[in-house]
């Protein structure tokens, strides 16, 4: 093991004569240090450049301890978790390399890079032979060693500053900072003041990275020169340096400027286009957001035109009129401009857009290749000859530079992107154009998702509104009025229903149910809970046999349906609220799986929420169902509906069945209105969170 005695007190303090000065030269033009040491820590080798680089004469050390030539730790248990650490590192090691801080005869501290080989001797004990070579600027001629050239020489402005905060080495970047940085100089500490330079920023993240040993990442500070001509934004990171005996050093610090990096910057703008592109799932505001994004990061005018089958409840283009030098080919979903008004746009957003099937514009969306145009050719014998309304368009606003980017995803051509440049006087470039393809690749998913969407919730609404009834009627019993509004979140169309269904002997049956989940698949399964009630309804059935029965029913329709991991393939569950009123003894028997209490507002405007017995939702298997029989009064009005009208998320279902309380109790007389009035009350204006289904119906 090696062991460096590091406090030989008497002999640190015997007065040792100053080597001589060698002949010729100094030991650092040519050679390092050359120390060999024992198992004990004891000098047994020495050399010339040892010598001029500790100040020692071979005499004055062989055979002694090696302690003097370190920095003496404070106290001795310091000494002795510095020589554990030391050996617990590099003792049983053949080789080894590293820093150390080492003090010289004058009393000058050292900051020495040492590599340490395993030596074997004629008695069988362990040596090492160590080469030391200073690794800072004080020694001439040894700043970086044999990566000098490439340290200086990259755009990583580096130094390196020793425990008192002292700059003891710098590259080439560094130095040239010295106007932004006056303490990138040799010698100079950050705790010395500089009129008119605020390091305390800078001194502090040094002193604790120095304290507690963890690197400092990536930290952005901005200088700007005191006449405001110039500004930099420079990304410094901060490293403690270790001695190869656990203890710190100094603090490396990197410095880049960052203020023109492109890379940045492209990253920047494709970190802003995924949070801004396809916020929402609309085409035309995922259109528009990537027209905005783009203008003037990339161009001065960016229009995005869209095919038709993106955009389903247009107009056809092929109907459109159309001419052998112009044809409808795409949709105008999005355009922005460096100027106000958009002066370079023909035809404003939702507009067909025509264009030649000679230009770049149809190549583009047929080989779905971008077209790049650095030099815009707007001379005769182009394809503009046959588009003079374009031409005129970019000759007046000075148009000179373009590149087009097809938006395709999952292998369909949804439109192109088109980047234009006028006020800014450069031309693309190759970058330009790998940039603009990033961006657009990405928005393109954004509106594919969002065409997608649309085409289902279409579809959805389509099967929801199909399933519901259209000729509501409560026959002879009740008065009827009902409302359904899809959600305006990105579920969509859900499972929400409603139905009145006449009965013998003048007696009616009200019915409202929600389907767990959103999509078409919750739209056909509330189409088979609906028929089912409807069957169950004419059996004659009371509401807690009926809800008895369409759970088993539901619970056999889940396993058969089951995949084959067991597990069911769509929405397996639902609420419902049922209720059968007879005219004639003026009684209303109501039973519930799970869903909200049905409102009651009498003919004197109170209002009440009755409270059937509790039942679990359809489809759970219990079959665990209670009926409630009430006597209403002529002119009782009963509000059915589901939880999307009474639920948010800042209120709970209490919450919002006070809230309905007070909308019923205010609302307009007209039955045909209430449904209304009623929506409006409780949404207030804003999006609905799911699905709303309202049922209302006054006795006779």
């Amino acid at each position: 093991m090696l062991v460096c005695e590091l406090s030989l007190d008497a002999w640190m303090d015997a007065d040792m004569p100053a080597p001589d000065k060698p002949a010729g030269g100094t030991a650092e033009e040519t050679f390092p240090a050359v120390v060999v040491i024992d198992d004990t820590g004891a000098v047994t080798g020495w050399s010339r450049a040892a010598e001029e680089l500790f100040g020692y004469r071979a005499a004055d050390v062989l055979g002694r301890s090696c302690a003097p030539l370190l920095i003496p730790p404070v106290t001795p248990g310091d000494r002795e978790a510095r020589v554990a650490t030391w050996a617990a590192r590099f003792g049983d090691q053949e080789r080894w390399s590293g820093l150390l801080e080492a003090r010289h005869r004058d009393g000058r501290q050292l900051l020495i890079r040492v590599s340490g080989s395993r030596l074997r001797t004629p008695e069988a004990r362990a040596a090492w032979l160590l080469c030391m070579t200073p690794a800072t600027a004080e020694e001439p001629g040894r700043a970086a060693d044999l990566l000098e050239p490439l340290i200086n020489h990259s755009p990583v402005a580096m130094a390196i500053w020793d425990r008192d905060l002292r700059c003891v080495w710098l590259n080439s970047a560094a130095q040239e900072l010295h106007d932004v940085f006056p303490h990138y100089e040799i010698g100079r500490s950050l705790r010395d003041p500089i009129p008119g330079i605020d390091v305390e920023a800078a001194r502090d993240a040094m002193s604790r990275v120095l304290s507690e040993g963890i690197p400092m990442i990536d930290r952005e500070a901005r200088w700007t020169a005191a006449d405001g001509s110039a500004q930099l934004t420079l990304s410094t990171s901060l490293f403690r340096l270790d001695g190869v005996d656990g203890l710190p050093l100094g603090v490396c610090s990197l410095a880049l400027d960052i203020s023109r990096s492109r890379a940045r910057d492209r990253l920047a703008l494709l970190r802003e286009a995924s949070i801004r592109i396809g916020s929402t799932l609309d085409v035309t505001r995922t259109a528009q957001e990537l027209a905005d994004l783009a203008v003037p990061v990339i161009a001065d005018y960016v229009t995005v035109d869209l095919a038709e089958s993106v955009l389903p409840d247009t107009e056809p283009l092929q109907r459109l009129a159309g001419s052998e030098a112009r044809i409808p080919v795409f949709r105008r979903a999005g355009v922005a401009s460096v100027h106000d008004g958009v002066p370079e746009s023909l035809w404003p957003r939702g507009q067909a857009v025509f264009v030649p099937p000679s230009s770049p514009f149809t190549e583009v969306l047929s080989s779905g290749r971008s077209h790049f145009e650095p030099l815009l050719d707007t001379s005769s014998g182009t394809w503009l000859d046959e588009d003079p309304a374009r031409a005129e368009i970019i000759h007046g606003t000075g148009m000179h530079t373009l590149i087009i980017v097809p938006l395709a995803a999952r292998g369909e051509i949804l439109g192109v992107t088109v980047f234009v440049r006028n006020d800014n006087p450069a031309a693309f470039t190759k970058d330009d154009l790998i940039l603009a393809e990033e961006l657009v690749a990405r928005a393109a998913l954004s509106l594919d998702n969002a065409r997608q969407y649309t085409r289902e919730r279409t579809a959805a609404l389509a099967l929801q509104r199909n399933l519901l009834p259209r000729n509501l009627s409560g026959g002879d019993a009740v008065d009827v009025a009902s409302i359904y509004l899809p959600s305006d979140t990105h579920e969509g169309v859900g499972g929400d229903w409603f139905d009145a269904i006449p009965l013998p002997d003048s007696r009616v049956a009200l019915v409202v149910g929600d389907v767990t989940g959103h999509g078409i698949n919750a739209a056909a399964t509330m189409g088979q809970l609906r028929t089912a009630v409807r069957t169950l309804t004419y059996m004659g059935l009371p509401p807690d046999e009926l809800l008895g029965h369409l759970d088993d029913l539901v619970v056999r329709l889940t396993e058969e349906d089951a995949g084959a991991d067991g597990f069911p393939l769509g929405p397996t569950g639902a609420t419902c609220l049922y209720a059968v009123y007879d005219p004639a003894t003026r009684r209303c028997t109501m039973a519930t799986a799970g869903h909200p209490p049905p409102a009651l507002v009498d003919p004197s405007g109170v209002v009440s929420f009755p409270r059937p017995p509790s039942g679990t939702p359809i489809g759970v298997g219990l079959g665990s169902f209670g009926s409630l029989e009430l006597e209403l009064a002529e002119g009782t009005l009963i509000a059915l509906y589901t939880d999307g009208l009474i639920e948010t998320r800042e209120a709970d279902i209490e919450a919002g069945i006070d809230r309905l309380g007070a909308a019923l109790a205010g609302a307009a007389v007209p039955l045909e209105s209430l449904c209304g009035t009623v929506i409006d009350i409780m949404l207030g204006g804003t999006p609905s969170e799911d699905d709303i289904a309202l049922l209302v119906a006054r006795t006779r």
